[in-house]
């Protein structure tokens, strides 16, 4: 087994990570000198430049990020497979989560997973996109891509959007359509006299959800009616909350012991965005205790809660 110079690695992990000798040097308690030589000493093994210095900017070259990125991972492999050995193995975790599932349906759950894993320490990264599945960003993700084969994808939720509005709204919506809430629907002609609150970033275009919600019934979003837009469900839903208008959901951003006397959901048709969720942890990590706890949980809540099916 031909390896490169071990007592290197850990420094050029410090400094890829920290972006800086000096920083690396004073975590390792070692001299910044002796940094740059550990440096150098790999370079020159691997015949390759890992870092790029101009003036007292420190970066990684493209050949250092492929490196990093395998090293770290390994390093952390090695760690946790000696905690394991010794009995040490951590209960700390990083989930790297979607800032509405974590705010709406994570969060109030967490009391839960406490009860029932006390020695799991769960601490979130939330992110306002799909997150990049790396050990550097977090030990398991919520993502909606199957995106690398390294990976294993538990199935949370398969998204689909409904309209909502308040209780006030509603009342107000029957009383001026004379609906009896208990038997009639709501027709896509009276749903178009009332505002609608979009989110541009479920479908990364004005008013794309509601346009696709409207698809759906082989129908276009009439030119004439009100659309106010946010750039964020959360916003839409808390505007809807105040008595502004009718905004599309999913069964996520609802807590029906929470929400119930807040929201309505009108008695309309679906939209499956095409989203899927999924709980990802790495191949290499499947053994790890703590990791299986929380994948157990968090499928049997999603499961619970009518998340997914049984």
């Amino acid at each position: 087994m031909k390896l490169p110079p071990l007592k290197a690695l850990p420094v050029f992990e410090a400094v890829a990570r920290l972006n800086s000798f000096s920083k690396a040097a004073d975590e390792l308690s070692i001299s910044q000198s002796a940094v740059s030589h550990q440096i150098k000493q790999l370079e020159s093994y691997l015949g390759e430049s890992l870092f790029i210095r101009t003036g007292r900017y420190l970066s990684l070259t493209e050949e250092g990020q492929q490196y990093q990125e395998a090293i770290s991972s390994a390093l952390m492999q090695i760690e946790r497979a000696s905690e394991r050995l010794l009995g040490h193995e951590t209960s700390r975790l990083r989930l790297s989560v979607f800032s509405s599932f974590a705010v709406r349906w994570l969060v109030p759950r967490l009391p839960e997973l406490r009860r029932q894993y006390p020695q799991l320490e769960l601490s979130l990264e939330m992110t306002g996109e799909n997150p990049r599945l790396s050990d550097r960003v977090a030990d398991c993700f919520i993502t909606i891509k199957q995106s690398s084969p390294a990976f294993a994808y538990d199935l949370l939720y398969t998204e689909r959007l409904f309209p909502v509005c308040s209780q006030a709204f509603w009342q107000r919506i029957c009383r001026e359509q004379q609906l009896d809430p208990a038997v009639d629907a709501l027709s896509l002609e009276q749903l178009a006299s009332y505002p609608l609150l979009s989110t541009y970033s479920i479908y990364d275009r004005s008013a794309g959800d509601w346009e696709a919600w409207y698809a759906v019934a082989d129908r276009a979003l009439p030119a004439e009616q009100p659309v106010q837009h946010f750039s964020h469900m959360l916003l839409a839903l808390e505007a809807a909350r105040f008595d502004q208008g009718i905004a599309l959901t999913n069964d996520y951003m609802l807590n029906p012991e929470h929400d119930a006397e807040d929201f309505v959901r009108l008695p309309c048709h679906s939209l499956i965005t095409g989203d899927t969720f999924y709980f990802a942890w790495k191949l290499t990590r499947r053994h790890e205790s703590s990791i299986q706890r929380l994948r157990h949980w968090l499928v049997q809540q999603a499961i619970e809660n009518g998340l997914r099916p049984s």
